[in-house]
């Protein structure tokens, strides 16, 4: 949105959305404002503590941003309608967004902006020498694991492709992924025109099949999250599902939310699982 001037030391600084918060909260910046009710994951939900609700995740309100009086506001591209306005309270930085799979990308770019760039680098480090450790801990097993990931929605069922946000974890870690769903942002942009999901019928129920799967139906209401519980329970009791290589094997793991996010947080999170599910209980 052009020039924007960042102070040295922020001191009170509001984010618009719930990717953002991840992103500053693991820069050790702790904003003022927030969006809190953008249906956070519990991976971020105790960061909460004194930070002000400033609405909804997408349409933040302007009177309670004034209010807080911020030195600095911080959010995607997608809030570029509410810039002419949120530029007028305080220096507003909105950073570019394509899709959750750049977030190292976008996280050390924030960090430069915000001059944290030793912290984010830290981070990072921490993250990769977490991946080490797994890698050594599974050993001959890390290449004989092909790694599925699916996501039951209300209506339909999506696999999560190699350059989504678990995706590049799952990639970084050494796992392999069935062959469906290796598949680049590039690749998938062309072929469906979303860079790290697609969505499969029934008869291609195969191509979720893998040696382990993570399935998740984290929605962003109660109603629309149990319809997708009756979805995944309508699956299990698929004959085609139950065909399914992993289902045999009793491989199937539920995780939370924190599977789809956008930041490093996030990302140990899904490390956590896979010490949990790959190394503590392999068999």
């Amino acid at each position: 949105m052009g020039e924007t001037c960042v102070p040295n030391q922020p001191q009170r600084v509001v984010v618009l959305d719930s990717i953002t918060f991840e992103y500053v909260t693991a820069l050790s910046i702790k904003p003022i404002g927030a969006t809190l009710s953008d249906q956070f994951s519990a991976h971020l939900q105790k960061n909460f503590t004194d930070i002000i609700n400033i609405g909804n995740a997408g349409e933040p309100s302007l009177e309670k941003i004034l209010a807080l009086q911020p030195d600095l506001i911080i959010g995607g591209d997608y809030y570029q309608t509410i810039y002419p306005q949120s530029t007028q309270i305080a220096p507003t930085l909105l950073y570019e967004f394509e899709h959750s799979g750049q977030w190292k990308e976008i996280f050390m770019n924030l960090a430069q902006m915000l001059k944290k760039t030793e912290i984010a680098e830290q981070v990072m480090n921490d993250y990769y020498q977490r991946l080490d450790e797994f890698k050594q801990q599974m050993g001959e097993r890390l290449e004989q694991t092909d790694v599925s990931v699916v996501r039951i929605y209300p209506d339909r069922i999506n696999l999560y492709l190699k350059d989504s946000f678990c995706g590049t974890v799952l990639q970084d870690a050494g796992l392999p992924r069935p062959p469906d769903q290796d598949i680049t942002a590039s690749e998938a942009k062309t072929r469906f025109d979303n860079e790290i999901q697609v969505s499969i019928s029934r008869e291609l129920l195969h191509q979720a099949d893998g040696d382990v799967m993570f399935v998740w139906t984290g929605e962003n209401t109660a109603d629309a999250n149990l319809q997708a519980q009756k979805k995944l329970a309508e699956l299990t009791a698929d004959p085609l599902w139950q065909r399914l290589n992993v289902v045999q094997q009793n491989k199937i793991y539920q995780v939370p939310s924190y599977w789809i996010g956008s930041g490093p947080i996030a990302a140990n999170a899904v490390i956590d699982d896979l010490f949990k599910y790959l190394v503590d209980a392999p068999d």
